[in-house]
């Protein structure tokens, strides 16, 4: 398939976007109305039909071989970590699908699209959705990764989460069908949120959240409701002192992250002075990167040890660690520590980022989410090497997708679509996607078709790595 490109010129001047550095510079030049802006989405459907989006072909012809883009993803990572990041990925079509996002950028990129920006999560799928808590203490529902985030269509993100809900479905042994639907009530309730936020005055877009504590009485499953509400409060409870006794010690009178290898550990010479100066040098330039506030508050702390601990199933092989401070007895904080390597979607998107990965990795987490990490910040180390830092955890509540009815996802489905519209209108125009989306299921119907398509895709896909695994052409283990 060859994929129609929405050419500049066939949109109104306002709404001409050439590559541009970033998507939040799509500014327009004068004030127009919300209908102007809606009327301006739907003139994209000439170019770019809304049915166009349920086209997908399977290892459809010129495709590039998925093995291959897993070893380029795979480059520069911890060389012993490598095997361990394809064993994970090995244990499920869907555990293959949350690590294969490099996979699915390049298979977005020869989809049709719109190319109206917006600045994209890159890994959208429905396991890095969660609720934490806000500087202010609130608990919302929200997208909580950003390692892949980048300027790109808005429907790249939408389509990467549709998909994540019709292979979650499959893995919990749902009918097809059945993920059709979630794909579907995912994006019908991103559509009414976007039109909700298109109506609203900017600043209460901006400022809008999702309250988790409110989503949690709105769960129809009465026993998965009563476990959500004692999960969130268990949550709400657990303390800084709840997190050292789990991730720390103390030995001979000195506080120590506690060592689990394969999964966290010190690094060899942790202890020299040339490896401690090192560390200094990157809390320092992890410093700078934060307001003059938030160094205030950083300044009461103390580093007293860190190692190296593995995460995830995409980040296994990048070099992540976490940071043990101390402000005063009993008083620690646990930092975060990942690397930032490009994009999955650099290559692929039209539009482009000249900051350093780390504060790529910060924008776009600011840009998207209600509200961010109070400790959030970057640097680029001494071994150029870039970085983002956030806390460890804060109030964290993570989604089990696995135990989940169908009922369960068409729930959970319709709160990553509330979530993703908030996100997407806060730096792209929700009255322009809302007018190319409109008020019909059309758009819907097609999402979950190609989110159905790529279930299969998807599946061909984990097949050709047991495959290779099998064969030796890939070394995997698991924990």
């Amino acid at each position: 398939m060859t994929k129609p490109k929405v050419l500049v010129q066939e949109l109104p001047k306002l709404f001409r976007q050439p590559p541009v550095e970033a998507a939040y510079l799509n500014k327009p030049s004068h004030l127009q109305t919300r209908k102007d802006r809606y009327e301006a989405g739907r003139a994209m459907r000439v170019a770019c039909p809304r049915e166009a989006h349920a086209e997908f072909k399977v290892d459809r012809e010129g495709r590039e071989d998925p093995i291959e883009l897993l070893r380029e993803s795979s480059l520069g990572r911890v060389e012993a970590l490598v095997p361990l990041r394809y064993g994970r990925m090995l244990s499920s079509p869907f555990a293959f699908f949350r690590g294969a996002a490099i996979i699915m950028a390049s298979d977005l990129a020869d989809t049709y699209a719109t190319d109206y920006a917006v600045q994209s999560c890159g890994d959208c799928h429905l396991m890095n959705f969660g609720a934490f808590a806000t500087p202010e203490r609130n608990i919302i529902f929200d997208i909580n990764d950003f390692d892949e985030t980048f300027p790109s269509s808005w429907e790249w993100d939408l389509k990467r989460l549709a998909a994540s809900f019709a292979i979650a479905s499959a893995n919990n042994g749902h009918k097809r069908s059945d993920g059709k639907a979630a794909a579907a009530r995912m994006v019908n309730s991103y559509r009414d949120r976007l039109r909700e936020l298109s109506e609203m005055k900017a600043l209460d877009a901006w400022y809008s959240y999702l309250d988790y504590e409110e989503l949690v009485e709105l769960t129809s499953d009465k026993q998965l409701k009563k476990r959500r509400k004692k999960v969130l409060e268990k949550a709400k409870s657990r303390d800084s002192i709840e997190e050292f006794v789990k991730l720390a010690h103390v030995i001979d009178g000195k506080p120590r992250i506690k060592d689990e290898p394969p999964l966290v550990y010190h690094e060899e010479g942790h202890d020299t002075p040339e490896y401690q100066a090192r560390i200094q040098e990157s809390v320092s330039l992890y410093r700078e990167s934060l307001s003059l506030e938030r160094r205030v508050l950083f300044d009461k702390y103390e580093l007293v040890d860190n190692a190296i601990k593995v995460v995830g199933v995409g980040s296994v092989g990048t070099t992540c660690g976490i940071a043990l401070f101390f402000a005063a007895e009993k008083d620690p904080l646990f930092l975060q520590v990942k690397e930032a390597r490009n994009s999955v979607l650099e290559k692929y998107s039209h539009f482009v980022s000249h900051e350093t990965e780390g504060a790529r990795v910060v924008t776009g987490q600011r840009l998207m989410q209600a509200a961010s990490d109070f400790f959030l910040g970057h640097y680029v180390s001494s071994t150029q090497k870039h970085y983002y830092v956030r806390q460890l955890r804060d109030v964290k509540v993570k989604p089990m997708v696995e135990i989940f009815k169908p009922e369960n996802m068409l729930c959970y489905a319709r709160n990553c679509g509330w979530a993703l519209a908030r996100a997407h209108a806060r730096s792209g125009d929700p009255a322009i996607i809302a007018g190319y989306i409109g008020k019909s299921n059309v758009f819907a119907d097609a999402v979950a078709e190609f989110a159905d398509r790529y279930l299969e895709q998807n599946l061909a896909d984990h097949g050709k790595l047991v495959e290779a695994i099998r064969e030796g052409e890939i070394e995997a283990f698991t924990e």
